[in-house]
């Protein structure tokens, strides 16, 4: 009898004992996940913006390289890569040209130039993310303004224009290890750009970017923001998949838009030229090509800007 209670005894202090260590646990992961949300609430908003811009881009270029590269050797018809992605680039097809880079070239060829894309990435889209929320607010942009979508649109728009002015020497050197098949690393992008006309080789198109991008950020993010609202109900105001579609929509419409800007920008930044030879490009291109030559590589952009755009909104929404 003594030895049952005793037994009994030691089993009730066991129990006891569990049931104290998980409750220690709990109050433990409680209390840690407290400190990390105290730790992120006392980031200052400009840098959480700035972060989260950030991060969100270099995801999705990362996930999405290899159809940013497919885009853009079709654009350039191939540009200084080897005679099968040439050939394939020239055809215009998508496949022929995924298939010739990765016979040519090899899987991880996909991926060239990614390391310029990302450090370019980065500020890119922290400048673009943060610049749009910080000249919404020096616009004064508030709801059931009557200039609030005009204002949206402005927004965006500077916010688009000062990302690409920072950052564009980056996607110069981006483009080359691209298209350009000798080109190993980035340094040797760097010398190589060097010795064809310094420094102003690296801005090289920056005119139609700059002209481009500014309907193109206008229209995105300001329809990102309209769409979102729209689809939205009040349950769903934070929700990922929303967020996603709303994305990958504006993203689409906007590139449906601006397209063949990219395209001329492309061909200037490769062979050289300035906004004054827009003109004769646009016009080159569509005696020889047709108005499908100015969406050279549009299936391999939308096909990269739903998985992209959306990441990117998503994660930083």
């Amino acid at each position: 009898m003594a030895e049952r209670n005793e037994k009994s005894r030691k089993t009730r202090q066991k129990t006891s004992g569990k049931k104290l260590e998980a409750h220690s646990k709990r109050e433990s992961g409680a209390f840690g996940r407290d400190s990390i949300l105290a730790v992120v609430a006392m980031i200052p908003k400009p840098a959480y913006f700035f972060a989260a811009g950030a991060v969100s881009g270099a995801l999705g270029k990362t996930i999405t390289a290899p159809l940013d590269r497919i885009k853009i050797l079709l654009q350039v018809k191939g540009g200084y890569s080897g005679d099968l992605v040439v050939q394939a680039a020239n055809n215009g097809g998508f496949l022929p040209a995924m298939k010739a880079i990765l016979r040519e070239e090899g899987f991880r060829s996909f991926w060239k130039g990614n390391v310029p894309q990302v450090l370019r990435v980065l500020p890119y889209s922290a400048l673009q993310l943060y610049g749009y929320e910080q000249f919404k607010n020096l616009l004064d942009c508030k709801e059931g303004d009557k200039w609030q979508v005009a204002k949206r649109l402005v927004a965006g728009a500077s916010a688009g224009m000062l990302a690409t002015l920072v950052t564009y020497p980056l996607d110069t050197i981006r483009l080359r290890m691209a298209v350009d098949a000798s080109i190993k690393t980035m340094p040797q992008a760097i010398r190589l750009l060097s010795k064809e006309s310094g420094l102003i080789t690296f801005y090289r198109g920056v005119g139609p970017a700059m002209f481009g991008v500014a309907p193109y950020m206008a229209f995105e993010l300001a329809s990102f923001d309209f769409l979102k609202k729209v689809w939205s109900e009040d349950n769903l105001k934070s929700s990922p998949a929303v967020s996603f579609v709303s994305g990958f929509v504006a993203a689409l419409m906007a590139s449906s838009c601006t397209y063949p800007l990219d395209t001329v920008r492309r061909q200037i930044q490769l062979q050289g030229g300035s906004m004054l030879t827009m003109p004769t490009m646009f016009k080159g291109i569509l005696k020889n090509e047709g108005a499908q030559g100015l969406y050279r590589g549009f299936v391999p952009s939308c096909l990269k800007n739903l998985p992209n755009k959306g990441i990117r909104l998503a994660t930083y929404d």
